[in-house]
């Protein structure tokens, strides 16, 4: 006698499943980040680092360049985004190491879309970026910004926006390498002179020739303006303190409008985003 063979049935695709499917992945990453609280920790490290030891110790140097404005204020929002890019890019690792660990090949077989996946991932992702971003927020007082609602509601706007485009940039660069140790060199020799170039620690006025036309192509240097000024916009300082520490990037003489830097840091993480969802659903 022939034993029955019971059947199964895969529901059909819909959007429904596909939100499911990334919110399962999303879960499990904000899971796994949440149970790390070592890395939160750490990840914090060198924030305050910047913000409460550097800072004062360079005050002396800058003191007369500043205007009267306390150095950590001026670094405070460059801080902000240094820990947007740097949070964002070690969650992007996760993708690499989920394909070393055969999890990514699970997913695979699953009877959703990979775009699913990615989106679920990015989520993850960004979820983290944001919790040691509202950390980081409550220092506004130590660090000399006001505790005003609509300039802590700006600042969160924008540090969403910095995660999700940082996201996709660090998941682009997951999807093209395949171990571990790769993407930690590709994200050692990326992280570090793009956050130096974008002008996190630096005011972007009066650069030689050569450092200010890196700063311009620099994508982080669109991210980092907008919340400078927004943050010099709410603070006690001078006419020119405001003009010395906290000027607008520009083109040729022309001052860029904060809503063209919004535009193009929305532009660039979508299109990141668009080609790493392309190259993972090539991959696996």
């Amino acid at each position: 006698m022939t034993a029955a063979v019971a059947g199964t049935r895969v529901p059909a695709r819909s959007w429904r499943s596909e939100l499911r499917a990334a919110r399962g992945v999303w879960r499990r990453e904000v899971t796994r980040f949440l149970d790390d609280r070592l890395r939160i920790a750490t990840a914090l490290i060198q924030p305050v680092l910047f913000l409460f030891v550097l800072a004062p110790g360079l005050e002396s140097l800058a003191e007369r360049s500043t205007d009267g404005v306390a150095l950590r204020t001026f670094m405070f929002p460059g801080v902000l985004c240094m820990a947007m890019w740097f949070s964002a890019m070690v969650s992007a690792a996760s993708l690499v190491m989920d394909r070393e660990l055969g999890f990514l090949r699970e997913l695979a077989v699953a009877p959703v879309r990979r775009s699913s996946i990615v989106l679920g991932k990015g989520a993850g992702a960004v979820t983290a970026a944001l919790v040691q971003g509202l950390i980081l927020l409550a220092l506004a007082g130590p660090a000399g910004v006001p505790y005003d609602p609509v300039l802590l509601a700006g600042l969160f706007g924008l540090q969403v926006l910095i995660a999700v485009a940082v996201t996709a940039f660090g998941i682009m660069v997951a999807t093209v390498t395949s171990r571990a140790p790769t993407f930690n060199s590709v994200m050692q020799a990326l992280v570090f002179p793009v956050v130096f170039l974008s002008g996190a620690l630096y005011p972007v006025s009066g650069l030689p020739a050569w450092l200010g036309l890196v700063n311009r192509l620099d994508p982080l240097t669109y991210a980092v303006d907008p919340m400078r000024r927004l943050v010099f916009a709410h603070v006690d300082a001078s006419d020119a303190a405001r003009a010395a520490l906290a000027p607008p990037v520009t083109w040729w003489g022309w001052p860029v409008p904060v809503a063209l830097e919004l535009a193009l840091v929305l532009a660039l993480g979508a299109a990141m985003l668009a080609v790493a969802i392309r190259r993972f659903g090539r991959a696996g």
